[in-house]
């Protein structure tokens, strides 16, 4: 017990928003949670972007493209969490899961439960960033939403066999390139219907897509994502 104060003191948890020191049992401080805003109103049918124009049914980006998930869904705008994901990704922030899911559930909850999915599938990264990095963010966050909505976590049916150019730095075209031949499906005999693809933002869709694929060619019926954050919609 003791042992466990003085840890809480050096190694405070951290909020996930703004990362000023917050109490054990916190996900945030009391100003930011005052100030988090979870997507709401009408989305894209399906990406899940908040649509400007709430006559349309999808979004400008998704009307012109074939997706092969069936549909998508985010917790934030990225430009609200922008920061807070930087951390999460590159800083060492894995304990930011923990707000994430909680809003996941909060707001998605009943929706992802209603999908009776079989698994969550947590997008794969390469061993060479898993090693620099120290864990998969997306898998951090499966497993905490998992919690929430008691559908298990597979971490080993995808696996990211190409080392690839970070997707921020690449054009549209650029992006499916660099994803050909990124992904192979693992085997481990797991037999799946319906899945539920984990990431941490959903820009154009090129990985959301490029997995989609993969498990559609392999069987899967019913392919769903989510992520923690999203641009808006057109």
């Amino acid at each position: 017990m003791q042992f466990s104060k003085v840890a809480s003191a050096l190694f405070p948890r951290r909020c996930a928003i703004c990362d000023e020191a917050i109490l054990p049992e916190e996900l945030t401080c009391r100003k930011c949670a005052a100030k988090i805003r979870p997507i709401n109103g009408e989305t894209c049918r399906k990406c899940g972007k908040r649509l400007a124009d709430t006559e349309r049914l999808t979004c400008y980006d998704c009307s012109r493209k074939i997706h092969y998930f069936d549909r998508g869904y985010a917790i934030f705008e990225y430009a609200d969490v922008r920061t807070s994901l930087y951390r999460f990704k590159y800083a060492g922030r894995a304990e930011y899961a923990q707000m994430y899911a909680y809003y996941a559930n909060e707001i998605l909850g009943d929706t992802l439960r209603k999908l009776n999915a079989d698994a969550l599938i947590p997008v794969p990264i390469h061993r060479r960033r898993l090693n620099r990095r120290g864990y998969n963010q997306a898998e951090v966050l499966a497993r905490a939403l998992s919690a929430y909505i008691n559908v298990p976590v597979i971490n080993d049916c995808v696996i990211r066999q190409k080392y690839t150019v970070p997707l921020k730095k690449l054009d549209e075209r650029g992006r499916i390139n660099n994803l050909k031949k990124a992904f192979i499906i693992g085997s481990n005999g797991v037999k799946l219907s319906t899945i539920v693809i984990i990431d941490d933002i959903y820009t154009t869709g090129t990985t959301i897509d490029a997995i989609s694929r993969l498990f559609r060619e392999s069987g899967v019926k019913n392919i769903y994502y989510i992520t923690v954050a999203i641009g808006r919609g057109l």
